[in-house]
């Protein structure tokens, strides 16, 4: 009877398992085939017959499971204490899937860790890590247990997947007036912001809508103040694709340094030395 049972499980687990591969290659061959992403559905499938497969040998075995449970009844506290890490990550899987925190592909942020969803499992969260001053894939995967998603705060990040609020600052002295040439920066970095700016009004409208808040953009800002050095510090914020983020920071600091320097010059050739304050 052991025996059989054990022939019967092997039997059992390469069906489903032969059965998930040919689901998962239908799915990826289809995908490709429309250039979708099916990434989350591939995923679910996997952990529906994942499920399955600890449904039916626990259905197969039960009656052993059965003895074995009364015989290990007075060493229940020791093995629930040795497990607590995987029933959390268990648990944590749960909360998880059904709060709907996120699915394959999205942008989240657990703990201090930001990634893209590469494949969520009973046990861990995979995420292809993110850099976030520069929104680009650092190359390195993180293996997170699923008790963080209980313990840690989760942020799903995923509408700076395609467009995002960038922020910036630049620092320079006092020897000119910032305030006489934030009108130029500021037109120039609309100029920068043109060829996307119906599409980042659009996405920008979507994603307040979607929260319920106001957020900025999709037009740039540039505001200035001093720090505690009493340098000028001009910040700037603009509303722009994610993948272009570092391409329109560059521009815009390069508008504002040439800015910047014609400004001085001008003032040091008119009277030598600029004083600050002066425009």
């Amino acid at each position: 009877m052991f025996e059989q049972k054990l022939v019967m499980s092997i039997l059992l687990i390469l069906v489903f398992l032969t059965i998930r591969r040919l689901i998962v290659r239908a799915i990826r061959r289809r995908a490709k085939r429309r250039a979708e992403d099916k990434r989350h559905v591939v995923n679910a499938v996997k952990n529906i017959v994942n499920l399955a497969v600890v449904i039916f040998l626990l259905l197969l075995w039960s009656a052993e499971i059965q003895h074995l449970a009364l015989s290990i009844a007075a060493f229940m506290v020791a093995i629930v204490l040795a497990t607590r890490e995987f029933i959390q990550c268990v648990t944590g899987f749960v909360y998880a899937t059904s709060s709907r925190m996120f699915r394959v592909g999205d942008w989240v942020q657990v703990g201090d860790y930001c990634g893209e969803v590469m494949e969520s499992d009973w046990f861990t969260l995979t995420l292809l890590e993110v850099d976030m001053t520069s929104y680009e894939y650092s190359g390195k995967t993180l293996n997170l247990p699923n008790n963080m998603l209980m313990t840690q705060v989760v942020k799903n990040l995923n509408f700076l997947k395609r467009y995002s609020s960038h922020s910036f600052t630049l620092v320079r002295d006092q020897s000119i007036n910032v305030f006489a040439i934030q009108d130029e920066l500021l037109a120039l970095a609309k100029q920068h912001c043109e060829h996307f700016h119906e599409v980042a009004q659009r996405y920008n409208s979507l994603i307040q809508k979607r929260l319920d808040v106001a957020i900025a953009g999709p037009d740039p800002e540039v505001r200035i103040t001093t720090n505690h050095l009493g340098d000028t510090e001009t910040h700037i914020k603009v509303f722009c694709p994610t993948d272009q983020v570092i391409d329109i920071e560059q521009k815009i600091t390069r508008d504002f340094m040439r800015l910047w320097y014609e400004k001085k010059q001008l003032l040091t050739g008119a009277g030598g030395k600029p004083s600050v304050g002066k425009s």
